[in-house]
């Protein structure tokens, strides 16, 4: 019951969230919620730690804008045409990295990463550096213009949830105990029948799928792609969102990735602020050393929450609840 009310409260700030702050910003936001999710799929629930979430992330947000520009489909064939060119490369990278575990699965997932980067970095469709400009909102089913910032976020808010439930039903599903089977002891898992490899694809094709839901939207939204999206250190990136917010906790990568977009975003801002307060000059530099202090947050969530800020949180409301029968 509290984690419906929770989930209820969380919805009612979402729909007011565009009348307060910068539409476009909190769009943001839900993409990459949507991306560490996606990501939590994987290594919270299956135990499979990829470094390949930026392939599928950048690649579904350059073939979305290719349809969309050069194409002209329709906003809605596009995003699909990006999850589905998502689905297939993660089809073909989990193919590859599932038959290996631990350290040499992660490492073939960024080697592989890698070769897709380099793929859309020649592409010709892509621009190269120069990044695929101009992509086009367009409208919803052909009605509903999306090029208001207002009805952007509406749209984008629904495919979030949409894509949030569907990770939920999966961890609730016979299928997603399965997966929580095989991180916990994939021999026993074998044992009693189950087909891990299979089990182990499945997964991650579904995971690259909604992130390339994920990327898809976000180049939709902005207007344009580059290979920022696609580089190793987005994969990083979003294991540090995970991290951060609670690995194999529902909302904790959501958190998370608020967390540290909203640093990258706001951290100059926040060090202007200081420096105006303390006087100390030198904290208006902070916007230009966003990498040393998501750095400094890694190092604490590890050192002092293992579990991340949303693990820690159920660890102590647990804890609590079993003081409280034992007294």
């Amino acid at each position: 019951m509290n984690r419906k009310i929770g989930f209820a409260i969380a919805l009612a700030v979402a729909l007011i969230a565009p009348f307060v702050g910068y539409p476009v910003f909190l769009m943001k936001l839900l993409c990459f919620g949507l991306l560490a999710c996606a990501f939590n799929l994987l290594i919270g629930y299956t135990g499979l730690l990829s470094f390949g979430h930026a392939a599928f992330f950048g690649a579904a947000g350059y073939f979305t804008g290719y349809a969309l520009t050069t194409l002209g489909l329709p906003t809605e064939i596009g995003i699909l045409v990006g999850v589905l060119v998502a689905a297939l490369i993660g089809l073909v990278m989990g193919w590859l990295a599932i038959r290996r575990q631990g350290i040499y699965f992660t490492m073939i997932t960024l080697a592989l990463v890698q070769m897709v980067y380099f793929g859309m970095l020649r592409a010709p469709f892509t621009h190269g550096e120069d990044g695929l400009q101009g992509i086009p909102r367009g409208k919803l089913l052909g009605m509903i213009d999306l090029a208001n910032d207002t009805t952007m976020y509406y749209f984008v808010l629904a495919i979030a949830i949409a894509g949030f439930a569907l990770i939920v039903r999966i961890i609730h599903s016979p299928f997603g105990q399965v997966l929580t089977a095989i991180k916990e002891n994939e021999p026993r898992a074998i044992s009693l029948g189950y087909d891990v490899h299979r089990y182990k694809l499945t997964a991650f094709v579904l995971s690259a799928a909604l992130a390339g839901l994920a990327g898809s939207t976000k180049a939709v939204v902005l207007g344009f792609e580059t290979l920022t999206d696609v580089h190793w250190s987005m994969s990083g990136l979003v294991v540090l969102m995970t991290l951060v917010g609670g690995m194999g906790t529902l909302v904790g990568p959501i958190l998370g990735a608020f967390i540290i977009i909203a640093l990258e975003n706001k951290l100059g801002d926040l060090g202007n602020f200081i420096a105006r307060s303390t006087g100390i000059e030198w904290f208006s530099t902070l916007g230009e050393s966003v990498g040393m202090v998501t750095g400094l947050i890694f190092i604490v969530c590890v050192l002092l929450f293992r579990r991340g800020i949303v693990g820690e949180i159920g660890a102590a409301i647990a804890a609590a609840a079993r003081r409280k029968r034992a007294a």
